[in-house]
């Protein structure tokens, strides 16, 4: 039988579309805190960053998110090798006179009739799209053996880390080698295999350190962010300070002193930070939590779902979304090096908003569309 889009919407994952919409009015709040004073300096307009993020962030958002939940999701798995062949094309189409473009000593973005976005949050959902396909093809006994498991799986995942190395983009890399990683081990990869990555992925991060001067000098601030408070600690001192300020019940909505000026980044990787100046503990604590419920979900829904490739896919969003905050909010208060990784749903960013709400509602999908398939 038939349903109308209305009913169709409504048979969506409630807690994943409910947690989403709340975590972006939230982002989209905090945005209009944290980046008056810098699109003032820049633009003139306090809410022009705002707007941007409505405009290419929201509402191309919206669209794929309603794109994604309302297809069935197993029609992604026949095109899975083309995922990964875009995958590939995209992060080589950066090097491209006239359509790549560096930002921040990067060359990792993509311009293109004068719209410019970022090949690498494309391909955190080609390559999952891809990785979940290739793991549900594969047996239980299969994913045991090195040679019908590992080298292929290494191979595609290695191809993808060294064209982001290459840009750099660690950031990226980190996020999409880590969920491919955990993920290739929830399918049943043995435990030993996920060691011997880990060992690997040590000794790619001591290289990029080795040869790269400002890695070295960033991984040191880490380290000790106090040896250069005035220059290359100056980001992370700056967001420790106002996570710091904001105290049991924070400054309040719109109080925060980093974000004039001091404070760099305010929209993109450190509003976090401006988060909890302003919020406090407490509040900042139930978002996290929000966070937390939501890729809480999404393994519930893997669980549930007995389509091993729909599992695969709900699992792994979930695994991306925590690697993701997380590497965020660790950079914020000192745990973890600074990557430039954005808060999902909450930091500025055309691309990686749309890509995210996307991922979304591939995931309030999922259980619907598994449901109509038993």
């Amino acid at each position: 039988m038939r349903h109308s889009l209305s009913d169709r919407f409504r048979q969506l994952d409630p807690v994943v579309v409910g947690l989403g919409v709340g975590l972006l009015i939230l982002g989209l709040a905090m945005l209009m805190s944290a980046t008056g004073p810098v699109a003032i300096q820049r633009t003139g307009d306090s809410l022009y960053l705002v707007k941007r993020q409505l405009l290419l962030g929201v509402l191309p958002g919206s669209f794929l998110f309603l794109f994604f939940a309302l297809v069935d999701y197993r029609i992604w798995k026949k095109y899975a090798f083309f995922a990964l062949a875009g995958s590939v094309i995209l992060l080589l189409l950066v090097y491209v006179p006239g359509l790549g473009v560096r930002v921040g000593g990067s060359l990792s973005w993509l311009s293109v009739g004068g719209f410019r976005f970022q090949p690498s949050e494309l391909v955190k959902m080609g390559f999952l799209i891809y990785l979940a396909a290739w793991l549900s093809s594969r047996s239980v006994a299969s994913l045991r053996d090195w040679r019908e498991s590992l080298v292929p799986f290494g191979g595609a995942l290695g191809v993808i880390v060294l064209l982001l190395v290459l840009q750099p983009d660690t950031g990226s890399m980190a996020v999409i080698a880590g969920t491919s990683v955990l993920l290739y081990m929830v399918a049943g990869a043995p435990v030993l295999w996920f060691a011997g990555l880990l060992a690997f992925g040590a000794g790619l991060f001591w290289l990029l350190i080795k040869f790269s001067p400002y890695r070295a000098a960033r991984f040191m601030t880490f380290l000790r962010p106090e040896l250069d408070p005035q220059g290359i600690g100056y980001h992370i001192n700056q967001a420790m300070l106002a996570v710091a300020s904001g105290g049991w019940l924070g400054t309040g909505y719109g109080k925060s002193r980093q974000k004039f000026l001091y404070l760099p980044e305010v929209e993109a990787d450190s509003i976090f930070a401006v988060m909890a100046e302003e919020m406090g503990f407490v509040i900042t604590l139930i978002i996290l939590t929000a966070f937390a419920a939501l890729v809480w979900r999404c393994f519930k829904n893997a669980r549930d779902t007995k389509d091993r490739f729909g599992a695969y896919l709900s699992a792994g969003i979930g695994i991306w979304l925590a690697l993701q905050a997380g590497l965020n909010i660790g950079s914020m208060i000192g745990l973890l090096p600074i990557t430039g990784v954005t808060l999902p749903l909450v930091s500025h960013g055309g691309t990686s908003l749309a890509i995210t709400m996307g991922m979304l509602g591939l995931a309030a999908g999922i259980p619907k569309h598994a449901k109509d398939s038993r």
